[in-house]
Parts: structure tokens; sequence; C-alpha cells
């Protein structure tokens, strides 16, 4: 007879970590690896012009790359996107370091990370939820302009044997992958344009002629400066302005690889993880970042990447072709890594937002919307301004639309003694403000009716916008009765009908 034990089932197994995405296949390995080695590439050049927009050293730009890179692909919340240093947080910073010093510009990175943190606690990545669709494609379209503007000057007042290089990138580009799409078009494009620019000794801008690289890999430490008040009242401002800017394209920015991917990414994780990033950079002294919209297209789009590992070897990646290849990445010419950007540019720019057919089927205020977006971020330089302005456009735009939404028709009892004005729409501060004009308070009868079953009422301005319809029957010794009032609708009248004014 066997025993109970033996003949009770098998007790199930803890569930095993599951298997790392980036395992699934080796295809799909290969491709994270290549896709993280073209993103490094190109991250080397942009670091170090944005370091020198911010006025340090290339080294503190390369360091944040590396560092933002390594950890938000640990702790964020959108697979395959690509943090480093960026051009927005550099133009934020700038003035603080070169005012006070580098030591500052630490301090801040630090703080604008602790505040991204708290921010993502606050729940701040809920806010996405308001950004239009409109503002979006305006928002992803002059990303698109911006990264090819940010080439022009690389193509000016150079030797003329760089425009063929160009071309000779590009159309590598766009026919490689018809061959073969096991090795990313953009490594292949940089590789052999490189090998011909040093093959055959030709005098052209190259990433060296950018600046020095490192030679060592970081090493932590505080920020130089006295931890005082006074440190603190300085840097503050620039931190919080620090914060919002890095928050907001990164958060836009995982919107956007949501949309490629069609996957959902967390946002919450991802404020916290930004923070965490720039914390860590910061302490190792960084100049901090955001996501980076141009490489995380590198990395998505024409790469193909959809893992955490392309964007932990981006900035593994970066530090060792700086560290132990600094000189054979030195001769990458410049003009390979301008044909990558332009594939980005027009790849991304969302062509079927501008098609004719498009925009007359588009509501006038949705292109406006759009236009709007795309001057302001062209005009500024500032992503996160442009979606700003964009989205109070609009706001003031769906506000118009739906402010004469509010539709009053008012019927008189045959006996002449009652009058019921039925009210139809929302009520909100924008629809409100016309409603008071909208009713007979000279000729209407004493027993004035106004029913709101087919209303809302939204917000305070419609409660002050109904007791001074009363008021102005009162005044004329009428008597009013709401009527047909939703539960929403009535607890926000009664808690705020007569309470609106003080007399």
């Amino acid at each position: 007879m066997s025993s109970p034990l033996a003949a009770a089932p098998t007790p199930s197994k803890p569930s095993k970590l599951s298997k790392p995405d980036w395992l699934a296949s080796p295809k799909v390995f290969r491709t994270e690896v290549l896709a993280g080695l073209v993103v490094a590439l190109a991250l080397i050049p942009e670091a170090i012009s944005f370091s020198i927009i911010a006025g340090v050293d290339p080294a503190v730009g390369l360091f944040a790359s590396f560092t933002m890179a390594v950890v938000i692909s640990v702790v964020g919340g959108r697979k395959a996107m690509i943090s480093a240093a960026t051009g927005a947080i550099a133009l934020v910073i700038a003035p603080l370091n070169h005012e006070y010093g580098l030591g500052y510009l630490i301090a801040a990175v630090i703080l604008g990370g602790l505040m991204q943190i708290a921010l993502g606690a606050l729940g701040v990545a809920k806010l996405m939820r308001f950004i239009p669709r409109s503002v979006m494609v305006g928002f992803v379209n002059a990303l698109a302009i911006l990264i090819f503007m940010a080439q022009v000057p690389e193509m000016q007042d150079v030797p003329w044997v760089v425009y063929p290089l160009i071309l000779g990138g590009l159309l590598m580009m766009v026919f490689f992958p018809k061959l073969t799409t096991a090795i990313p078009a953009p490594l292949v494009s940089i590789v052999i344009l490189t090998v011909i620019t040093v093959g055959a000794g030709l005098a052209v801008p190259t990433v060296g002629d950018k600046g020095e690289l490192p030679s060592s890999l970081p090493v932590p430490g505080l920020p130089d400066v006295p931890f005082t008040m006074d440190t603190l009242t300085t840097i503050a401002p620039y931190a919080f302005a620090f914060a919002l800017v890095g928050l907001m394209e990164s958060l836009m920015t995982a919107k956007l690889v949501d949309d490629i991917t069609d996957t959902h990414s967390n946002k919450t994780r991802e404020s916290l993880g930004q923070g965490i990033a720039n914390v860590v950079t910061g302490f190792f002294g960084g100049m901090g970042g955001c996501a980076m919209i141009g490489q995380t297209m590198i990395n998505v789009k024409v790469s193909g990447a959809r893992t955490r590992l392309s964007t932990f070897l981006a900035g593994a990646f970066l530090m060792v072709l700086c560290v132990v290849f600094g000189p054979v990445v030195s001769d990458i010419p410049m003009a390979a890594l301008v044909a990558v950007m332009i594939m980005v540019s027009v790849a991304t720019f969302d062509w079927h937002s501008i098609q004719p057919k498009t925009l007359k089927r588009m509501p006038l205020g949705e292109t406006t919307v759009m236009v709007a977006t795309v001057a302001v971020v062209v005009a500024t330089h500032n992503l996160a301004i442009g979606v700003i302005v964009g989205s109070i456009t609009a706001m003031i735009v769906f506000a118009k639309r739906v402010a004469h939404m509010a539709e009053v028709t008012g019927v008189v009892d045959p006996d002449g003694n009652q009058v019921v004005y039925a009210v139809t729409g929302e009520l909100f501060f924008a629809s409100s403000n016309d409603l008071v004009y909208q009713f007979d308070y000279k000729d209407d009868p004493d027993d004035v009716v106004i029913d709101l079953s087919d209303a809302h009422i939204w917000d305070a301005s419609s409660v002050a916008a109904l007791d001074a319809i009363e008021t102005k029957y009162a005044q004329r010794g009428k008597k009013v009765t709401i009527i047909g009032l939703n539960k929403p609708s009535a607890d926000m009248h009664g808690k705020l009908a007569g309470q609106l004014t003080s007399h």
C-alpha cells in the first residue's frame, strides 16, 4: 500500500522568473545588440554637442549619456527607449553653469532628479491623458524638423566630398534592408563610410573634431558646492524647470514609442525612473538628461529594438567606444551620422498628417493645434514649451466649440400662467456665460420652470449663472423652479446655490 505522502499530488513549484524578452531568440538578441551599438555611435557626437551648449567639458555629457541609459534600462517604464544628455536639458541648466559653475549644475541635476521622483509619486504621469492627438502629431512633426535642422550646421562650410558621403549613406540605408535586415542598415552605413574616408585619406569633419573623448570611467562623488540654504534657493528654480522639461519630453517620447510598437508602458514608473537616473547621473558628475527622441527612433523604428537590453547596451557601448576604441571612433566621419539622423527625421515625420485629403477632412481647430505646436517648438527649440502651447490652444478650441452647445427653448402654457424653459447641453464656464441672456425676464409669467433634464452642470460658473437668473426673476417678483437635475448636477447645485456671491 502506497503511503499517503507518495499518493499526494506533487506540490506545484514556485513559478520561475520568466526569461528576459531579449533572450526569446538569437534573432532578437542580435537585433538588440546591434541596435545598442548603432545608438551608442549616434550618441557620441550628440552628447558632445549638448555639452558645448551647456558650457561643460564633453566628458560631462558623455558620462551623463552613459549613466542615464544604463540606469533607465533597469528602472524605466518604457522598454527600448533611450535616455541620455539632451539639448532641452542643456538649455535649461546652461545659465546656471555659466554663472555659478559646474558644481551648482551637478547639484541642480541631483535636486531635479529628486523632484522628478516626487512628481512621479504624485501621479504627474496621469496628466498625459489630457494631451490631445493633434498636439501629439504636432510634437512628432516638430521633432522631425528639429532633428533635420540640427544636421544643417554639419552640412555648411564643409568639403564638397561630404555631400556625396551623406547621399551614399542615405542610399545604403534605403536599399540595404532590401537585401537583409539581419544587420541594421545605419551600422552598415557608418562602417562603410568610415572605411572609405580613412582608406582614401579624405579630409572631412569627424567625431573627433567635436571634442576629446574620455579615457576613463566616471567615479561617484558629491557636487562641489556649499551645502547651505543659499545654494538651495539658487539651484531650486533651475532644478524645477529641469524636472518638468525632462519629464514632459520623456513621457511624450514614451507615448510615441507606445504607438509605434503597439505596446503599453508604465508612465509612473518611467517618471520615477527618470528621477532615479538623474540622481545617479548627478553623483557621477553628469549633466543630467531625459528621453532622447532621435536616438529612440534609431533604436525602435530604424533598428527594430524592443527590449531593455538595447537601452542598456547603448550606454555600455558608449563608454567602451570612448574608453577603449576612442581613436577609432574619433575617425568616424560626421557625414555618416548626419545621414543616419536625416533618415530618422524622414521616418519620424507624420507625412499622412499633411496630405491634402487629410487636411481637407480634418477640422480646422485640429489643424490649428497641430500647426501651433510645430511653430512654437521650431521657434523655441523646446519641445516642452510647444506641447504646453499646443495643449492650451486645444483647450481654447474645445471650449469655443462647446460654448454654444447649451440651448434654451421656452414654451408658455396655453393659459399663460407658466413658462417652461428646456435647457439642453453641457453647462460649464464657457457655455454658461451666455445662459443668463436667453430668458425673457420682463415679459415672462410669474411662474418660471427651468428644466435641466437634458443638461449637465459641470462647474461653479454654471451654478452662479442659475443664481443670477433666479435673482433677475426675483427682482421682478417672479418665482423660478429648477427641475430635472441629475444626481451629480443636483449635488453641485445644492452645495453651491446661493453661496457664490457676498450679497
